[in-house]
């Protein structure tokens, strides 16, 4: 089985090397491995090396160098919509707090077809209607993951545990102390702003931090 380990962006498919195609749903096209045939019967085993979202239009490169093209399937969503653009966006912000995957559009707003998630939906006043189209959502923002955020939470650390060592010593651990004074006071400024940038999550936003 031919496996396909590069992703070929849809501005970069070259029509005549399109072998065959294949449609999925969003969850399968963000599998990092899975064995899938595509339409014309052409069988082949995925296996990227990071987790990635396959968007309508791409491909992936076989090994002998044929491209598989990638369709979204259309899938069973609703289509969120309301009297007004602050219930609209009150909604979207707890969809957010609770990580369910929504789709903006300027005519609605798409979550995938839920019982509880239609629920909170009618509850905030707003309408949901039943259809089948592809699911497209936004892409959670890197600086969710604060591995990569780049803030130096460990250095703040760092920083305090040598204001507490100077306080310990006499009047020259005191200068010294005096010394280290403006960094640790910029440090601090510095924890607020990740502070207040965590918080823009929202209510019921269960992130520690």
């Amino acid at each position: 089985m031919q496996r396909a380990t590069t992703i070929v962006r849809k501005a970069a498919v070259r029509p005549d090397a399109v072998a065959d195609q294949i449609a999925l749903d969003h969850a399968a096209r963000s599998r990092r491995s899975a064995e899938l045939t595509a339409e014309g019967g052409l069988a082949f085993r995925l296996d990227l090396d990071r987790a990635t979202t396959l968007e309508d239009g791409d491909a992936v490169r076989l090994e002998d160098g044929r491209l598989v093209r990638i369709l979204a399937a259309p899938q069973a969503l609703l289509a969120v919509t309301a009297g007004n653009s602050v219930r609209l966006t009150r909604l979207a912000w707890q969809l957010g707090s609770n990580h369910v995957q929504a789709e903006m559009t300027p005519e609605a707003l798409y979550v995938l077809d839920d019982p509880v998630v239609a629920e909170l939906v009618r509850g905030q006043g707003c309408t949901a209607t039943a259809l089948r189209r592809p699911f497209r959502p936004e892409k959670e923002a890197a600086a969710h993951d604060h591995s990569t955020c780049g803030h130096d939470h460990h250095h703040h650390g760092h920083d305090h545990g040598h204001d507490h060592h100077d306080h310990d010593h006499g009047h020259q651990a005191h200068d010294h102390g005096h010394a280290h004074h403006d960094h640790a006071h910029h440090d601090h400024g510095h924890h607020r702003h990740a502070h207040d940038h965590g918080h823009v999550h929202g209510p019921g936003c269960k992130h520690s931090h």
